[in-house]
């Protein structure tokens, strides 16, 4: 198998910027560069993992598949090049971390996960609760750190953060609908199909916001406070739903397929990362974590293997 790391790299750009151009200007190379990468991805897969259209590029659902095992491989070999200076048996402690639902089931586990590997003496206490209590508890002194999207915090006076990810929001449709086959989707195009509105970590506030900020309204038919219910919903044509990759999988619990695709609109993404009481002189253990994580999301970015 032919495949290398730096192809690897350059499909998750392209997943991320849903452009060839765009993830070709952040990677600093050519966009025959990375078309190329792609192509020879998709030769040794037997796949096709994006759909072309004319304003940019979507994940197919194997692609969807490919792209969570590649930024495994990216993560599995940002931890090998990191192991023999980063373990710490010598640091022992606690470190009291807060997260969201969307955050505990679909961003979390992974990387503390590793950081355990790293830093097998620190205790992580890790708490689930709604993003306005984890933001009292930061000010509070209660919370050592959180783990939230970002792009929602209130108290931005008292809260320092950082952002980790940014997760793009695509379209969710069940298999062979037409506007999965249409050249170009705009909100207005979404607005008359039945809307399977997600409820946690204020999606709702979220979608209404840039629903509102293009003149439209989806047409709400469920509202749901889980991801699997909007899965189910969708794949089986009760509805359509604009979701962030971050949360997305091809099929659902009863094995329908769900299909995802790049909108025109300029949708936000959903930003994932780490916050703390601003001002607040970190522990040992809890700066340990927020450092792992910086330089475990900016080197993945940033590494040119």
């Amino acid at each position: 198998m032919s495949i290398s790391l730096r192809q690897i790299r350059y499909f998750i750009a392209t997943a991320e910027a849903g452009k060839v151009s765009a993830a070709a200007s952040t990677l600093g190379v050519s966009q025959s560069a990375v078309t190329e990468a792609i192509k020879v991805l998709e030769r040794e897969t037997g796949a096709r993992l994006f759909r072309r259209y004319t304003n940019g590029v979507a994940l197919t659902s194997e692609g969807n598949q490919f792209l969570l095992h590649a930024r495994n491989v990216t993560s599995a070999v940002q931890d090998a090049l990191r192991a023999p200076r980063q373990t710490r048996v010598d640091l022992t402690g606690r470190v009291s971390v807060g997260m969201t639902y969307t955050v505990a089931g679909y961003f979390a586990p992974a990387p503390l996960a590793r950081f355990r590997r790293s830093f097998p003496g620190v205790e992580l206490e890790l708490h689930e609760m709604d993003r306005g209590e984890i933001e009292e508890r930061l000010v509070a002194g209660s919370l050592d750190l959180a783990i939230i999207l970002t792009s929602n915090l209130r108290n931005a006076d008292e809260i320092d953060t950082e952002t980790l990810i940014q997760s793009k929001r695509r379209l969710w449709l069940p298999a062979n609908h037409p506007l999965s086959h249409a050249g170009h989707v705009t909100l207005a195009d979404v607005a008359p199909e039945p809307y399977i509105m997600l409820l946690v970590d204020e999606a709702e506030q979220t979608a209404i916001g840039y629903w509102h900020k293009r003149g439209f309204s989806p047409n709400v038919v469920f509202r749901t406070t889980s991801v699997e219910a909007v899965r189910s919903m969708v794949a089986t044509g009760a509805g359509v739903a604009i979701l962030s990759d971050m949360v997305y999988r091809p099929w659902s619990l009863e094995g329908d397929r769900i299909e995802a695709r790049l909108m025109d609109d300029d949708v936000p993404s959903m930003d994932v990362g780490l916050a703390w009481k601003r001002g607040a002189k970190l522990d040992p253990c809890a700066k340990a974590l927020r450092d792992f994580c910086h330089i475990t999301y900016n080197a993945a970015g940033a590494a040119t293997v």
